[in-house]
């Protein structure tokens, strides 16, 4: 594995690792340059990615990845924006490509009341209860998508206390992240945490201990600064752990091995 040497702002030049806990180069965004991006990734310091299914075909593609490349995994999920095709052959269709070696969590999945084009509240709840229900049967973790929806999403998760997982762009307030921390769930930062008007999320990284933090790009998405509005890509991850070792005044080298063990515990990933 190289270790890529690269300049952050403010710190003097540094070996840096990553681990991207969250991705989606399943998204047409990469279908012009998908494979050579992906093959550029180790070169760059990323030693690891969960590629995260958000349609039944995303999920499909996720596990094609995680088998084509040694360094990615894949979740397998239904995104609440998609709760209204989850039924029981769906149901089952994730069951079996859980079955595949490298798929370590159900996900992405959750609840979305920011966007009105969604699905019925009470049917991303049916959809979110059943899929938590899959993981719990496979004793799988989870990854969260939580978006203006916190008391119900938290609600729901509560009704499930053997699941654990992650909270996938967290966007709650320090309040939410600490009943969170309390079901076992981990916190992941995107690019947002670099954002001018972060203030809430600098708060909730300062906050969340050192052993449930994990760091994500939700690529080709929210690219940080000073990078926003390009494609994001999983290397980006190295800003999102300057913004975090600067909020928390922890070095680099402590975010990095953090965020790295942390996502292989919750993964079971061994190596």
């Amino acid at each position: 594995m190289v270790k890529t040497v690269v300049k952050l702002l403010g710190f003097n030049t540094v070996d840096i690792m990553i681990f991207d806990s969250h991705a989606h180069y399943d998204d047409e965004a990469f279908n012009e340059d998908r494979d050579k991006v992906i093959m550029g990734l180790n070169d760059k310091g990323v030693i690891g990615v969960l590629n995260c299914g958000a349609s039944i075909e995303g999920a499909r593609m996720s596990v094609q990845l995680s088998n084509k490349y040694n360094f990615i995994y894949s979740a397998v999920g239904i995104h609440p924006e998609y709760a209204d095709i989850v039924n029981d052959d769906v149901i089952k269709e994730l069951r079996d490509l859980s079955h595949q070696p490298k798929v370590r969590a159900i996900g992405e999945i959750g609840l979305d009341y920011h966007t009105e084009e969604n699905p019925d509240k009470e049917i991303q709840k049916v959809a979110f209860k059943l899929q938590m229900e899959l993981a719990k049967e496979l004793k799988l973790p989870v990854v969260i998508h939580d978006r203006d929806a916190h008391k119900d999403t938290l609600d729901i998760l509560k009704e499930f206390p053997e699941v654990i997982g992650t909270i996938h762009c967290f966007s709650g307030s320090v309040e939410f992240a600490r009943e969170c921390l309390k079901l076992g769930y981990y916190i992941g930062f995107t690019g947002v945490i670099t954002f001018k008007n972060a203030k809430k999320t600098v708060e909730v990284a300062r906050e969340v201990p050192m052993d449930r933090l994990l760091v994500e790009t939700d690529c080709p998405y929210m690219a940080p600064v000073p990078l926003r509005g390009k494609r994001n890509e999983s290397d980006y991850i190295k800003y999102i752990i300057e913004k975090i070792s600067q909020v928390k005044e922890k070095t680099i080298k402590e975010i990095e091995e953090s965020t790295i063990k942390n996502i292989k515990n919750l993964l079971s990933i061994e190596k």
